[in-house]
């Protein structure tokens, strides 16, 4: 096992983000990782940093922190050999069956002199190689790095690498690398201060402000604080989406303002009314719409200047309670940091198991060298539009959305995204001339007219349809806003089934804390038969094969191998002998219960010999009712991210969204599709 010591080189250049950035690095490159920080930062036990590890990175064995009041004392005392060997317990107490162990250092503190030395020990005592996060600020961070290199070395251990954090534009990562003696610099991390905005409620709580009008106090962000000084004609040049206010109550004005850009649709961050101030009854009956909609309306009884000043001085730490701020810290950490140096050297063995975090990386990397473009009907959906411009910046896709051009500009602007060259925009109205004949030929044995195509074309998702089915996209994702029978209905009847699928299904992927399964079919036939299972059994297979999970069948049902009777069973034990008969190669077994399938104890004696049971990774269900009720079970209560409904069995990719999808849900859906069409093109 290869250990890792992350240590900073000054204090506040972001170890905890960096550390949980690297584990989540490694676990998309197929690794196991433990996860300890030996010692809390301040005197109390609860370390953000362990709580972040279990709920974000499932590292769920990170043990609990000595406190920093207890290293205090035994290295005072003289008795450092036995804080080192209560680390070394601590470390070794969660890495049974790990490849990597990362460990985040004690951060810096000029008041603890005793820290670089301890820090030392710690690593020479894991036997660890260190990995120094630094400033990328300035030169005086070069040279400290520069400088803790040389220390390092001095103490015996070895720069295994650097991490800079917080670079700017101009950072020239080569010039850097020739000032470094030779260790390589593993990530650079670019200043984004969106990944800095904290919630309104953060700054309320940092106030100790009373609250006048809760809205999304626990969502909106603040990116600018806008400190009502000037005439209203300037403040409203600065009134964009995640702007918070500064304003005493009698600036009817001001107050004016923020309401009607609330009203407009700018998600503002909130109103802070200072000296103790109240809006006037009157304002607040006319924006009454505004002051009891999302905008969070505080008020402080400090003066302005220094309330804004306040705000500025607000931490930059994560609060332990800001799980998705976090989660996106990480993942732009882990996404800028270079996965081939931090595993060379480590023997990578392949998993049999696919972990949640490899898979999202190689769905990413997948979609990226795919190219794909992918058409969006729901192109004015502000979540669509979050997600494509999200798609369009890291290379997922070639995302094209369908809209008018200026509702999909305006809805941008109040979310307050730039939409970048290369995301498409297409206007509905000045394309659908353009597929009514290929329209009328794909419908000709139903008797389609001319008219009556242009007339169907009005809906977004036709228009999809028809793009995809004269090959001008490769796929569509559509259903934020659609019904699923409006999404797939137009597919079954322009896109039509692939040769050799009778039906089309679909699946889930679940992102389980230790490995990701499949399910299949949750969303679209209400009661499959034997047959119609056997080919959902095939189909599920190869899609768990093209985003590369080892596809292990099992056939759900109420009964495991020939324990039970009844309609039900033998249906499912029909289904799996057609699916043995017509593909032989398929690793299936069945009728087999949920428990037999997956735990290994209850295998061992529910199914003895199965090369299934016990180890499944794609699960059949019998009917809609059964796999969809388990997915969402599972999904809810065990608090699993799932991706898809993914559909199948179709000639081209066409996918579903959940109409409750979160951006991230529609970006990974683009995703999946895209290496859908690239699996679909080589075949």
């Amino acid at each position: 096992m290869r250990t890792y010591f992350l240590t900073a080189t000054q204090p506040n250049v972001g170890l905890t983000s960096v550390s949980l950035g690297l584990l989540r690095a490694l676990q998309r490159r197929g690794q196991k990782v433990a996860f300890v920080k030996p010692i809390t930062k301040g005197l109390s036990h609860t370390e953000p940093s362990v709580l972040f590890a279990r709920r974000i990175c499932n590292a769920q064995n990170t043990p609990d922190s000595l406190p920093m009041s207890l290293a205090t004392q035994r290295v005072t005392s003289g008795k450092t050999d036995e804080l080192l060997e209560d680390i070394v317990s601590l470390a070794m107490s969660c890495t049974q069956g790990a490849d990597v162990l990362v460990v985040e250092g004690i951060h810096a503190d000029p008041s603890r002199a005793f820290i670089p030395r301890l820090s030392a020990d710690i690593a020479r005592s894991l036997q660890a190689d260190v990995v120094l996060v630094a400033s990328a600020a300035d030169e005086e961070g070069i040279a400290e790095t520069h400088y803790m290199i040389a220390q390092v070395r001095n103490a015996g251990r070895n720069v295994a690498g650097v991490i800079f954090n917080r670079a700017a534009t101009g950072f020239d990562e080569q010039a850097v690398a020739r000032q470094l003696d030779g260790v390589p610099i593993w990530g650079v991390i670019r200043d984004n201060p969106a990944l800095s905005a904290p919630r309104t409620l953060n700054v309320a709580r940092h106030l100790g402000a009373e609250v006048m009008n809760e809205g999304e106090i626990a969502t909106r962000r603040v990116l600018e604080t806008v400190l009502a000084a000037r005439s209203v004609s300037e403040v409203i040049l600065r009134l964009k989406p995640g702007a918070l206010v500064v304003s005493a109550g009698d600036r009817d004005d001001i107050i004016l303002a923020t309401a009607l850009a609330e009203r407009n649709g700018i998600e503002l961050a909130g109103l802070v009314l200072t000296h103790g101030s109240f809006i006037s009854p009157r304002i607040e009956r006319f924006g009454a719409r505004a002051f009891s909609s999302g905008l969070p309306v505080l008020r402080t009884d400090g003066d302005s200047y220094g309330t804004a000043a306040s705000i500025s001085r607000l931490p930059l730490a994560v609060p332990e309670d800001d799980l998705s701020r976090m989660d996106q810290v990480i993942d732009s950490v882990a996404e800028q940091i270079d996965g081939n140096a931090i595993c060379s050297g480590l023997e990578l063995a392949p998993s049999a198991r696919m972990s949640p975090p490899a898979f999202r990386y190689q769905l990413i990397q997948k979609a990226r060298a795919a190219n794909k473009r992918i058409v969006l009907p729901e192109g004015d959906e502000p979540r669509t539009i979050r997600a494509a411009v999200i798609c369009t910046e890291k290379g997922i896709a070639r995302c094209v959305l369908l809209g008018k051009r200026k509702t999909i500009q305006s809805v941008a602007d109040a979310l307050g995204i730039e939409l970048p060259a290369g995301l498409e925009i297409l206007e509905p109205e000045q394309i659908a001339e353009h597929y009514v004949a290929p329209m009328v030929e794909l419908r000709k044995s139903k008797g389609l007219t001319p008219g009556q195509a242009l007339v169907a074309l009005e809906d977004s998702v036709v228009l999809g349809t028809m793009m995809l089915a004269t090959d001008e996209v490769d796929g569509l994702v559509s259903g934020a806003v659609h019904t699923t029978a409006s999404t797939v209905r137009p597919a079954l009847q322009l896109i039509r089934t692939a040769p050799g699928s009778s039906i089309v299904s679909s699946c889930f992927f679940m992102l389980m804390p230790e490995q990701v399964l499949v399910y299949a079919d949750c969303a679209i036939n209400p009661s499959p038969t034997a047959s119609e299972l056997a080919e959902i059994a095939k189909q599920t297979a190869d899609s768990a094969r093209a985003f590369g999970i080892d596809p292990k069948i099992a056939m759900i049902s109420y009964s495991t191998g020939e324990s039970g009777t009844g309609d039900d069973v033998e249906k499912v034990r029909a289904a799996t002998e057609l699916a043995h008969a017509r593909w032989p190669e398929l690793l299936l077994d069945g009728p087999m219960q949920y428990d037999a399938a997956t735990v290994q104890d209850v295998a061992a004696q529910k199914a003895p010999g199965s090369a299934v049971a016990g180890q499944a990774t794609v699960f059949v269900f019998p009917d809609l009712n059964t796999g969809n009720t388990t997915y969402k079970a599972v999904q809810r209560s065990a608090n699993v991210v799932s991706v898809g409904p993914m559909l199948q069995g179709l000639r081209k990719p066409v996918n579903d969204l959940s109409r409750g999808a979160l951006v991230d849900d529609i970006v990974f859906t683009i995703a999946l599709t895209a290496i859908q069409a690239e699996a679909m093109a080589r075949k």
